[in-house]
This record gives C-alpha cells, sequence and structure tokens, in this order.
C-alpha cells in the first residue's frame, strides 16, 4: 500500500497483517517521493506479481495525479481499477453546510488549484458563482486580489475549512476581502480549502457537523482491539475522535483441558453463569470442537448484563435470570430467592477474575466448577503506540476505562502521566475502585454499568 498525507488511518487499518505500507504523501515542499519515483514503485510491486493499493485522500482524479499515475501503469502495460472518492470540496459541502449550488444562489462551480495561480485564468474562474479553490492557502491573498480585479464583490461570502470531515474540523467565516487577513491572524495552515460565493453564508444555518454534542473532544477507548467498535463507532457519531489504543488483548485458555471436561459433563449442570461477552464467545468455540452441542444443556442460564444476554440469545437461547445491576455482587443477590443446595454451577469466566460469584454461591451448598474460557493479556505493541498516541503537545479529553484490566493495563503501557488533564470516565464501581486504587479519581461512571452508560455519562458531563 503506498498511501498519501490525507489518507485516513481507519482505510490503512483495513490492510491485511504484514502488507507493506510505505508513506509517499506530499506537503508543502516536503515530498517523500517525488512522482516519478511514485510511480516506479507501484510498477515495480505489480510487475513483481503484488496487488497494490495506491491510496490517496479525496478523489484521485480530482487534483490528486490519478490521471498522471494511471497513465504511467498504462504504458508499464499494468491493468488497474480506479475506485473514486470524495474530494474535498463535497466533504466539505456535507460537513460545513455549504451546498455548492443551490438554485437561489448558485448555478455553476468552479474547481480551482491554487498552485501555480499565475497560470491561472481568473477571468474564466469568476464567471462561476461558486469558486473551490484547492491547495490556495498560502497564494489566496494574491488570489483574492486577482477576483477583485475581475469584478467579484468584497462582500462575496467566504469559507476556509480545514481538516474537513475530521472531529478537529476548523472553519473560518468571512467574505473575499477579509479572509485572507483571517487566515493569517488565525495562522490557518494547510490542508485549507476555500469556497468564496454566496453559498458560503449558508455556513451558519446548514453547520450540522460542528454542533455535534461532543464534537472535537478526544477520547480514548482502551478495549480490546476487536471489541472497541461499538463505543468508537458511537463516539464518532456524536462528533468525537476515538483514539483506540487496545489494553487488553482476548485469547483462548492457557489450557483448555478444564473447559472440555466441563462441557463433557454438560448435562450434569443445574446452572450456567456467564459474566461477560467474551465467555460465551470463548465457551462455545470449545463447544463447537466437542462431540456435543447445545442439545446436551441442561442447565438453566444466567447473564451478568445486557450485553452478555443478547450474545446468549444470539444462540436462540433464553437467559433466566439477569441481576439488577451489571456486577458481581448483583449477581449473587439475584440468586436469593434460589434454593442452590447441592445445585451444580458452571461457570466459564477469564482466568482471572474476581471470586465473590463462586464463593458467595459455594457458600449456599451450590457445587461450582469455576473453568478458564480465556484470558486477557496486554498486547505486545501496547508500548510502542502509547509513545505515539500519547506524545506531548496532543490534548486529551476522555479516557475511557471499562474493565479494572483495562486501567491496569493502560498505566503500565503509558503511564499516569499520559492522563493528565484528561477527564476519566468509568464503566462501573468495580472499575472506579481500580482507578482510585492508583491514585486517581474518576469523572463519571456510566449508569447504568453498560457501554450505553457510558456515553450518557460522557455527554452529561461534557
Amino acid at each position: 500500500m503506498l498511501y498519501d498525507h490525507l489518507a485516513s488511518a481507519a482505510l490503512l487499518d483495513l490492510a491485511p497483517p504484514g502488507a507493506e505500507r510505505i508513506y509517499v504523501g506530499k506537503k508543502q515542499s516536503m515530498h517523500a517521493f517525488s512522482q516519478e519515483e511514485i510511480c516506479r514503485m507501484m510498477i515495480y510491486r505489480a510487475q513483481s506479481g503484488l496487488l497494490v493499493v495506491r491510496l490517496k485522500g479525496g478523489d484521485p482524479y480530482i487534483f490528486g495525479r490519478g490521471g498522471e499515475e494511471a497513465e504511467a501503469l498504462v504504458e508499464a502495460g499494468v491493468p488497474f481499477e480506479v475506485v473514486p472518492g470524495v474530494t474535498t470540496a463535497l466533504g466539505i459541502a456535507a460537513y460545513s453546510g455549504v451546498p455548492l449550488t443551490h438554485r437561489r444562489h448558485a448555478r455553476m462551480v468552479s474547481f480551482v488549484t491554487g498552485h501555480d495561480a499565475e497560470s491561472i485564468d481568473w477571468g474564466k474562474a469568476c464567471e462561476a458563482d461558486t469558486l473551490v479553490l484547492y491547495m490556495g492557502i498560502t497564494s489566496f491573498a494574491a488570489i483574492a486580489r486577482e477576483l477583485l480585479a475581475r469584478g467579484r464583490s468584497p462582500e462575496t461570502p467566504a469559507i476556509a475549512v480545514r481538516w474537513a470531515t475530521r472531529p478537529d474540523q476548523k472553519t473560518i467565516t468571512g467574505t473575499l476581502g477579509t479572509i485572507a487577513g483571517l487566515l493569517e491572524e488565525q495562522g490557518f495552515k494547510p490542508p485549507t480549502t476555500i469556497i468564496v460565493g454566496e453559498v458560503a453564508g449558508l455556513h451558519g444555518k446548514l453547520n450540522w457537523f460542528e454542533k455535534l454534542p461532543l464534537f472535537g473532544r478526544r477520547i480514548v477507548v482502551t478495549r480490546a482491539r476487536e471489541q472497541a467498535g461499538e463505543l468508537s463507532d458511537q463516539l464518532r457519531a456524536l462528533g468525537a475522535e476515538a483514539i483506540e489504543f487496545p489494553t487488553i488483548e482476548i485469547r483462548p485458555a492457557a489450557d483448555s483441558a478444564p473447559l472440555d471436561e466441563a462441557i463433557a459433563r454438560l448435562p450434569d449442570y443445574d446452572w450456567l453463569i456467564f459474566t461477560s461477552v467474551n465467555g460465551v464467545r470463548y465457551f462455545m468455540e470449545r463447544l463447537d470442537r466437542s462431540s456435543r452441542d447445545l442439545r446436551a444443556l441442561k442447565a438453566r442460564l444466567c447473564a451478568i448484563g445486557p450485553a452478555t444476554r443478547a450474545a446468549v440469545e444470539a444462540l436462540h437461547l433464553k437467559v433466566d435470570l439477569v441481576p439488577e445491576e451489571y456486577v458481581a455482587e448483583s449477581l449473587v443477590a439475584a440468586f436469593e430467592t434460589h434454593d442452590l443446595s447441592g445445585k451444580r454451577v458452571l461457570l466459564p469466566r477469564a482466568a482471572v477474575a474476581r471470586d465473590l460469584v463462586p464463593v458467595a454461591l459455594s457458600a449456599r451448598g451450590a457445587l461450582v466448577d469455576v473453568v478458564e474460557a480465556y484470558r486477557t493479556v496486554v498486547p505486545e505493541r501496547a508500548a510502542i503506540d502509547a509513545k505515539k498516541i500519547f506524545r506531548a503537545g496532543k490534548r486529551l479529553d476522555w479516557i475511557t476505562f471499562t474493565s479494572s484490566s483495562t486501567v491496569k493495563n493502560f498505566l503500565a503501557a503509558a503511564g499516569s502521566e499520559a492522563i493528565a488533564g484528561a477527564r476519566i470516565a468509568s464503566i462501573g464501581p468495580v472499575t472506579t475502585k481500580t482507578i482510585r486504587m492508583h491514585g486517581l479519581d474518576a469523572t463519571v461512571e456510566a449508569e447504568p454499568y453498560t457501554i450505553d452508560g457510558l456515553i450518557r455519562a460522557i455527554l452529561n458531563a461534557s
């Protein structure tokens, strides 16, 4: 994969493990490689039998040099496919409330590059109702003079948008006569796109993105990579920048024999208790590898909370018991009305977990088998990723913790100094207790103790 400066990190993460990633970005006066070198790298790898992705920000055929690269591939006899993207102007139109066309304001649009501004026929450009200037921030003062000299009114609305469509999107609104001074005053830098025309005046009315409740907030998600999406997606939908920093990695049990033996005795159990979605997942994986299936399950089912319950019900099984609050103490309380004397209970769970449930149920006469279904470890790259994410000068607004393990592993990988200035969101009292044990304070605690409750707590405090 050869990728540009503006290529989304989320798209980079779609590359398969082991894929070669080469940064070929171009910033002003800072080019990682020349255009000729980029073309040669693509051709060489393609002719070596590799599948090559050329990832660009925006659309490759609108000021993206996609045409030049495609020509080079044709001349080298390399077959290719072009996947269209969303060019910057369209992203700005959607995310800053500036429709490029409007029946009352604009029936003609011009896309113009700010590079080599002296070679542009500004008389023709001025004929368009809406003028979109790509890469024109450094030369805009001169461009504005050209437009004014050709009759464009200095009162024409104008807007400059930096990092369009991202949570760190910034906008400056003004007029053709004032916007150049505002850009200099506020120190705007590339990547910035400028739109001149009456439609720019609709920004204040149609700007929905910057009004989202968590717009611009930088929030760290510490869940395991495969489980981070639920929280990250909701935060992004609310306008936040969700920074995924997995502090735990879920792996199968170090020794699956105890769980396999329990599954062999599955018809003997009266209760099967799941205290996490992971417990359901890894229990089912071992069940699928055994000679048994769900028909062997005679036990009643208990799930600690709604997410775990949903995981069980996805198997077309009914859950018999869910505690009022989604913690071990409430789970124990939920069994108070049940006679457990002599009852056999299977509890497949993490390798390291609190012993409250098995101890309390055993005290009431239950015969509890606690078996390791999975284990959590610190990801190998945690310390390396921490240096990238928590480098000096990068503001963080919130850090979310969804278990005691995420707290301990975060501090081990990043240190308490990474939290400086950020507020802490805890998913529940057990996690909050761990946070306090490490000399920190939880700003908010979820109620209920779920991902939705965690997001609601952040919203209420923002």
